[in-house]
Parts: structure tokens; C-alpha cells; sequence
């Protein structure tokens, strides 16, 4: 259980880095170009999608790293990480991967009850 949440928390820390890397930018664009009609508006707060695109993968990618020998907190930290995604981007096409495997990784980090056969 702790290889798989350790691969789950890794994809989905590098998929929810794609969409920050993309929220990130959009805010950014925005902020210097200006709005572009109604296509372009600013996002109603900016800097919640700056932070959760920051940390979200961070968070992510560290809890799978440590899921092999500190599930407790692993879990903490990838099913934060899916939490962060969710509030700041919202549940679509493109952010359930990310969301659900931060969390189902983080899930089964705090079910595992002992370290897994080498």
C-alpha cells in the first residue's frame, strides 16, 4: 500500500504542477496584459491560485517521497495537497486526476498499517 501511495502522490504531484504551472501563468498574464474582453478576466483571488499552485505539488511529491517509511504524515500531506487543488481550481477535466490521485494516495498512506515487502 505504501509503493502505491508513493507512485500515486508523484503522478499526481507532476500532473497537479501542470495545472499550477498553467494557473500560475494565467494569473500573471492577466495581472500584466490586462483583461482581454471576456475571455481574459482576472480570477476573483489571485493569489489563492498562486499559493495552491506552489504548494499543492510540493506537497504532493513530498508526502509520496516519505510514504515508505512516514505514512502517517504522507497522508497529511498528499490528502492536503488534493484539498488545495480542489479550493483553488475548482473539480474539472482538468484537475480530477490530480485531486484524485493526491487522494487516494494520501488514503491509502494512512491505511497502511505496516511497511511493505522489499
Amino acid at each position: 500500500m505504501r509503493n502505491a501511495a508513493l507512485t500515486l502522490g508523484l503522478i499526481g504531484g507532476v500532473l497537479a504542477m501542470i495545472v499550477g504551472f498553467f494557473g500560475y501563468g494565467y494569473t500573471e498574464f492577466v495581472a500584466s496584459h490586462g483583461a482581454i474582453g471576456d475571455f481574459g478576466n482576472q480570477v476573483d483571488h489571485p493569489m489563492v491560485i498562486k499559493l495552491a499552485s506552489f504548494l499543492a505539488p510540493i506537497l504532493a511529491i513530498a508526502g509520496a517521497a516519505m510514504a515508505r517509511s512516514q505514512n502517517i504524515p504522507a497522508g497529511v500531506l498528499m490528502l492536503a495537497a488534493a484539498v488545495g487543488i480542489y479550493v483553488a481550481f475548482g473539480f474539472s477535466v482538468f484537475t480530477m486526476f490530480p485531486i484524485a490521485m493526491c487522494g487516494l494516495g494520501g488514503v491509502l498512506a494512512l491505511a497502511a498499517r505496516q511497511p511493505d515487502a522489499h
